[in-house]
């Protein structure tokens, strides 16, 4: 089988710097110090699907021809000792129409798949190119490596890991593939303070419910405003304690329960309260400045992303291994209304480190606040 190989390296450059996309800011970032994110996040899912060939999982013994562009857009993250049949190379700078010129080429290279690292910017680029081609060239299945700033889109595995379970379980004919929605942030909305996940398209993608995260849901109830007035005054009676550190996660969930309490939070960033002073729109540095000078009792809220289930890795990048590790993951409260709850069988996690990963997994369960004074457990998904 044909593999295609895609890699955005300026995707997911400014996660950690609180930047909520890369687009246009990739030199910004790197300049700030940002280091590869979705080329490191390929060569890992690469290296693993290498030693998946070679495994008695493989049982038909299929091998996968890699195709690409030589450079940091291709073979640069391909693991040693695996073939790479190179198609031109990488240009010294890079965009959205860099991105569509390796679409075509891989096209007429006739490749069966294209597995890509990036965020919902490069996917949008991927399906505009592919979109512009005649006839079956428009259904090349997509098999996405989490490597963006915001993944809302239905193409990308969940983990590295499992883009390459997906690709040796394709390649090997134990996966059909199904239409998923290729999904991103309104900008323009956005600009406004609205958070809103708009869909640009349509795309093909190897249906595995386990390692595909599926599209971002819009879950909102009127309803439930009795529910989230509840669980801010649950809250509330936390923060009663002057030496609490609370470090609040994106999304409208808290924003909302944050406007409750009085609490002027950023809409796609993670903020600080802390002795009635709200630190706003934190990067990765200054979290870890606050965290570690503070000796007291420390909490953690996420709400998990509708439809997908992540608390970590998606929109949320400023929490990096480090900044989890400085707070405590037992000092983790996840908050979700009843509806997200609805068919959420487990939360997932992808904190962009294999034994963080398996901290978590070990733990096995998260604790999530629906209610006034009203918690449940939740599995962590892989346990």
């Amino acid at each position: 089988m044909r593999v295609g190989l895609v890699v955005n390296p300026d995707a997911g450059l400014g996660g950690r710097l609180a930047f909520k996309g890369s687009d246009g800011r990739a030199a910004e970032a790197r300049a700030a110090g940002a280091e590869d994110r979705a080329g490191p996040r390929m060569m890992e899912a690469l290296t693993l699907a290498q030693s998946l060939l070679a495994s008695p999982l493989n049982r038909t013994g299929v091998s996968l021809d890699v195709v690409g562009w030589s450079g940091r857009m291709g073979n640069t993250w391909m693991p040693t000792g695996w073939p790479f049949e190179s198609l031109g190379d990488t240009p010294p700078s890079t965009s959205a129409e860099t991105t569509m010129a390796l679409v075509r080429a891989l096209v007429e290279a006739k490749v069966d798949v294209i597995l890509y690292a990036g965020g919902d910017g490069t996917t949008r680029d991927i399906v505009q190119a592919l979109e512009a081609c005649d006839g079956e060239a428009r259904k090349l299945p997509l098999i996405g490596v989490p490597g963006g700033v915001k993944m809302h889109s239905g193409c990308f595995a969940t983990t590295p890991e499992a883009a390459a379970d997906v690709l040796l379980a394709f390649a090997l004919g134990d996966l059909r593939c199904a239409v998923t929605e290729v999904m991103d942030l309104d900008e323009e909305v956005y600009l406004q303070g609205e958070w809103r996940v708009r869909m640009y398209g349509e795309a093909m993608t190897p249906a595995s419910p386990r390692y595909m995260q599926g599209a971002k849901e819009q879950v909102e109830r009127e309803s439930e405003e009795e529910t989230l007035e509840g669980m801010a005054e649950h809250l509330g009676l936390m923060m009663e304690d002057p030496d609490l550190l609370m470090v609040w996660g994106s999304g409208g969930t808290l924003r909302v329960i944050g406007e409750h309490l009085g609490l002027d939070l950023t809409l796609l960033g993670i903020d600080v309260v802390h002795g009635g002073t709200v630190h706003c729109d934190l990067d990765e540095g200054r979290l870890l400045d606050l965290i570690r000078a503070h000796e007291g009792p420390r909490l953690l809220l996420l709400s998990p992303m509708g439809g997908q289930g992540f608390l970590i890795g998606r929109g949320n990048l400023q929490l990096s291994p480090d900044v989890l590790r400085a707070i405590g993951i037992e000092h983790l409260l996840a908050v979700a209304t009843p509806s997200k709850l609805l068919g959420l069988e487990a939360v997932r996690i992808d904190t962009g480190e294999a034994a963080l990963d398996e901290d978590f997994r070990n733990r096995r369960f998260v604790k999530v606040l629906q209610g006034f004074r009203t918690t449940r457990v939740i599995r962590v998904h892989g346990t």
